[in-house]
């Protein structure tokens, strides 16, 4: 975890919401110099900093309405820090709650040097990462459907359907004569017919996201698509989720990223289990789960590494155990500038 320490003359810090937003300022000995309710409108924010806008770091928790406070400080070449909300166990403990005293203990932290610190992902490609996840969003509704349909299908104990594809639909166009019951055809023509939207919307989204990334990184793009089983939905998303990979000092700091590995609470030389289940990023940790299982398909060399892991770990570990490699391949990918070398990846 990373703190800030840089010192200033003043520290804000923001409770920040949709339509409001709770400004603390604190001065350099912890002297609380402004409290203040104001909506949410930049000038009336700038216009609200302007007598300390000489020496001020601005900070505030990272919720969904952070975007247009972090664009605005960049343009106003503010220095701004966005607090990981589940590190900031200040905000969220205390007898009392509300914005004027989270908004002190968010400036309390930031002039302690004790704010941890979440990554400002870039407006450059920020909204493409959004409407990656949106993307993936719509695919999971589209999995709903085909989910229902097969439930259906085992209602009325019917043989297995088969894998309803994207490129074929030949799978479709049977199903619904299987019922005889019209109410039961009518469901089922509604579900195949919303498929066949997300077929095309997601088709045409899938095409643009790839186009706009070869705009944004095309040398990363194709490099994490060398990889077997990074397709491209899974190489845009590692692609947008990482952004820049000069940020993780470490590949053990990019794995913990991923949730890819398990963090041990230890007190006292004792060990009580694991925790941080939920800090790192769940794009990148559902990404190389599904590159982990796609790896295996026509890859006899990786379906015999994998059953070398599996005779020792067992069936669900040894799929994690790949997905970190895989990650960590990743890591190496993005840092050296190469491509994925199976020699390398399958060597003792």
């Amino acid at each position: 975890m990373r703190f800030y320490t840089k010192q200033h003359k003043f520290f804000c810090g923001i409770d920040l919401h949709a339509r409001t937003m709770y400004l603390c300022i604190l001065n350099e000995e912890g002297k609380i110099i402004l409290h203040r309710d104001i909506k949410t409108d930049p000038d009336i924010f700038l216009k609200t900093i302007a007598p300390y806008r000489e020496d001020i770091v601005i900070a505030v928790e990272c919720i969904f309405t952070w975007y247009w406070v972090a664009d605005l400080c960049s343009q106003e070449s503010i220095p701004f820090v966005l607090g990981h909300a589940l590190y900031m166990k200040a905000i969220h403990g205390g007898k009392a709650k509300n914005d004027k005293i989270d908004a002190y203990k968010i400036a309390a932290l930031l002039r302690g040097g004790m704010m941890p610190m979440a990554y400002v992902y870039p407006s450059e490609m920020r909204s493409t990462r959004d409407l990656l996840r949106r993307r993936n969003h719509l695919a999971r509704k589209r999995a709903e459907l085909i989910a229902h349909i097969q439930n259906t299908n085992h209602q009325y104990n019917f043989d297995d359907l088969g894998r309803i594809s994207r490129k074929c639909d030949r799978n479709k166009a049977g199903v619904t004569g299987r019922f005889t019951d019209p109410i039961v055809q009518k469901t089922i023509e509604l579900d195949i017919s919303l498929i066949e939207h997300y077929d095309k919307l997601l088709n045409h989204l899938e095409h643009e996201l790839s186009l706009i990334a070869k705009v944004h990184d095309a040398d990363s793009y194709f490099r994490l698509r060398s990889i077997p089983g990074v397709g491209r939905v899974l190489g845009l998303s590692i692609l947008y989720e990482i952004h820049d990979i000069s940020r993780f000092p470490s590949v053990q700091d990019f794995v913990s990223y991923c949730r890819l590995v398990k963090c041990a609470k230890e007190s006292a030389g004792k060990i009580m289990g694991s925790s941080g289940k939920k800090i790192g990023n769940a794009h990148l940790k559902w990404a190389f789960s599904e590159a982990a299982v796609l790896f295996l398909r026509r890859n006899p060399e990786a379906v015999k590494y994998r059953a070398k892991l599996e005779r020792k770990h067992g069936k669900a570990k040894s799929l994690s155990i790949l997905a970190h490699k895989l990650a960590r391949a990743v890591y190496n990918i993005l840092k050296k500038k190469e491509v994925f070398h199976p020699q390398t990846f399958f060597a003792k």
